[in-house]
């Protein structure tokens, strides 16, 4: 999303695997690698997801210059990571243990969404997180409902349905604000529409 909604060149490559897990900088994926020149040589090469999202961010301006600024967007992201994180744990956890970890999750859901819903009030309910621009808390947000609602659903049926009770109209508003922003339109169409999952019945 944030490659997109920067409009630079930029290509998804998947590597032969586990061939090529021993040439990555940490033996897994994602991985950055910037070229330039017409030898096509890697200038930098950056691994992990959020540092290579916090950098994304950064170049292509989706978080303030001021750092108490960006670091309340990027706290966001590392909430939603560990909701992701609370809810892969418990897949694979039987009887009391699972109950537990699921309820954790359950409870952490419930927390962040009411996070998010205090955020845009506070915000003006505009349909951005912060600001009137898109940012890349109002990417990383929109992505962490469609992680759930449209891919999670592979893992646990009932997730998806879980989720979408916690969207309320603030969030459904960020969500329609970032689909319909011309800067994802290539992200959007490739990807689908989060709204339309949500308001399906």
């Amino acid at each position: 999303m944030l490659l997109t909604a920067a409009k630079v060149e930029w290509v998804e490559e998947h590597p032969e695997w586990p061939q090529e897990k021993a040439n990555q900088p940490f033996g897994h994926l994602p991985v950055l690698v910037e070229k330039s020149g017409d030898e096509g040589c890697p200038d930098f090469i950056l691994s992990e997801s959020g540092s290579i999202e916090r950098y994304l961010a950064r170049t292509f301006n989706f978080v303030p210059t001021d750092l108490k600024q960006a670091a309340r967007q990027e706290q966001l992201r590392d909430q939603h990571l560990d909701v992701i994180l609370a809810f892969f744990n418990q897949l694979h956890m039987v009887d009391d243990a699972k109950k537990e970890k699921r309820g954790e999750f359950d409870e952490m859901l419930v927390k962040i969404a009411e996070i998010h819903t205090a955020i845009l009030k506070n915000n003006g309910d505009c349909g951005h997180l912060f600001g009137k621009e898109l940012s890349f808390a109002d990417m990383s947000t929109y992505a962490f409902y469609k992680l759930f609602v449209m891919y999670a659903v592979e893992f646990d049926a009932t997730v998806g349905s879980v989720v979408k009770d916690k969207i309320t109209p603030e969030i459904l508003n960020l969500i329609r604000t970032v689909e319909a922003n011309p800067m994802l339109d290539g992200h959007v169409s490739k990807k689908g529409r989060l709204v339309e999952h949500i308001l399906a019945k």
